[in-house]
């Protein structure tokens, strides 16, 4: 499912920093007195009644200002605003409202996207401030006291801003359609992939990294099923992106990866594996996706019979955390193993959404536990009491035990190469996690 997106915007200094940090439970965002800390857009996300969306902090927003820096931050607030479902207008219950703030109120008010006027610094208990009641001039029906400080108030904020918001499926996608996110460093070919795939221009193709700015969603149809490929932009090191734009497709592409349910990582044969190939699948990888390695560019490779043994074992060195993604060399330039590529991706989703039964579990885990004994210390010996199967997508496996703390990393590393070897689950990540009897 594709999380909704809440942006936060207001004037320099009223507190958008500080509520985000604490609506999304951490310090992300520098916190500071003097207006102007926040400048580039950054993002997180914020979970409510058990539904949750990514939410947007940007830098203040003076519309009139001249200055270099502070027109950027308008620009950087507009494409937040551009791309949020719910827009949360934050204003200085201290100060109380001036007229930039009904500059912005006026400029929301133009994107047709709900706003939700929130009146921060109200630290006080009891009856609001006269100042209070002049935001009720903005236009944007009642204003919600808020505390970013202290959490008062949020409460309400996020009830309000949750109404507005649509949690449910895409009606097209009836769970039938595989999402695939095709993601990678710039200038992998993954826009030539897409456009292979649907034999059209699709998307623009170019030597140039970063060409790629938006991501593009692309329904395919074919013998293998039906498929949503979205393109993304090239994730490049943080400290490589200069261009604000690029920053806001970098925010656009970890979003397709959530909502993906394989993830195509993209690799560049003639390039060879980089570190910063890691640190993209490692983004998959911790979103817990199914994900497939895609050696693109090897008709450009000169070859003999050991090239592609040598080139897995490089993979296998690099992508150690992630042994279970299985391995493709393909052409998007001549269409060289794109079937394959087709026969992974099925495969992946399979194993990814797969449910094991807990008679099947517990039995496998007899005969583990028989084969290798728990581990023990101080005379207490590990006792594995059950295992069950929580959720899919990735299969996530709940072990109950006598003593969570015996319960070595790497007694789990066997139990989960044990299941694989069982059940398969090749091409997605499996999550354990340990419960220590009596322990909801």
């Amino acid at each position: 499912m594709n999380k909704p997106v809440i942006a936060i915007v207001g004037r320099p200094n009223v507190g958008k920093s500080t509520l985000f940090n604490k609506l999304i439970g951490q310090r992300l965002s520098i916190v500071d007195d003097t207006p102007g800390v926040t400048r580039d857009r950054i993002y997180g996300e914020v979970e409510w009644l058990g539904k949750k969306a990514f939410i947007i902090d940007t830098g203040g927003i003076e519309p009139k200002s001249d200055d270099i820096i502070l027109s950027q931050m308008r620009r950087q607030a507009q494409l937040a605003i551009d791309t949020a479902n719910v827009i949360i207008l934050v204003t200085d219950g201290k100060t109380g409202m001036v007229a930039t703030d009904m500059d912005i109120a006026q400029m929301l008010m133009k994107s047709n996207k709900p706003i939700v006027l929130c009146v921060n610094k109200c630290d006080g208990i009891g009856e609001p401030t006269p100042e209070f009641y002049e935001f009720y001039n903005l236009g944007l029906g009642d204003p919600i006291q808020v505390s970013s400080v202290h959490g008062h108030g949020t409460g309400d904020l996020l009830d309000n801003v949750f109404e507005h918001l649509d949690f449910t499926e895409d009606s097209e996608d009836d769970g039938t359609v595989i999402n695939v996110a095709v993601i990678g460093k710039p200038n992998a070919g993954k826009s030539s992939l897409i456009n292979k795939i649907t034999n059209e221009e699709r998307c623009i193709v170019s030597d140039i990294a970063g060409t790629t700015r938006d991501t593009i969603d692309t329904m395919i149809e074919n013998k293998y099923g039906k498929f949503n490929f979205t393109d993304t932009a090239g994730l490049r090191r943080q400290n490589k992106i200069y261009d604000d734009i690029e920053k806001y497709s970098i925010i656009r592409a970890k979003m397709a990866i959530e909502r993906s349910d394989v993830c195509v990582i993209m690799i560049d044969a003639e390039a060879g594996v980089t570190e910063q190939d890691t640190k993209v699948a490692g983004l998959a990888h911790e979103a817990g996706k199914a994900c497939i390695l895609a050696v693109n560019k090897w008709d450009a490779i000169e070859k003999n019979d050991k090239t592609m043994q040598e080139f897995r074992k490089k993979l296998d060195t690099d992508f150690a955390f992630m042994s279970y993604a299985p391995k493709v060399f393909i052409s998007a330039k001549t269409g060289q193993r794109i079937d394959r590529l087709f026969e992974f991706i099925v495969s992946c989703a399979e194993q990814s959404a797969r449910r094991i039964t807990t008679g099947m579990l517990n039995e496998l885990l007899a005969q583990a536990t028989t084969r290798v004994q728990p581990p023990s210390d101080k005379g207490k010996r590990l006792k594995i009491f059950y295992v069950t199967q929580a959720s899919v997508k990735p299969p996530t496996f709940i072990f109950f035990c006598n003593n969570a703390q015996l319960f070595h990393f790497s007694y789990q590393r066997y139990l989960e190469n044990r299941i694989r070897e069982a059940f398969g689950l090749e091409g997605t990540p499996i999550r354990i996690i340990i419960r220590e009897r009596g322990e909801k």
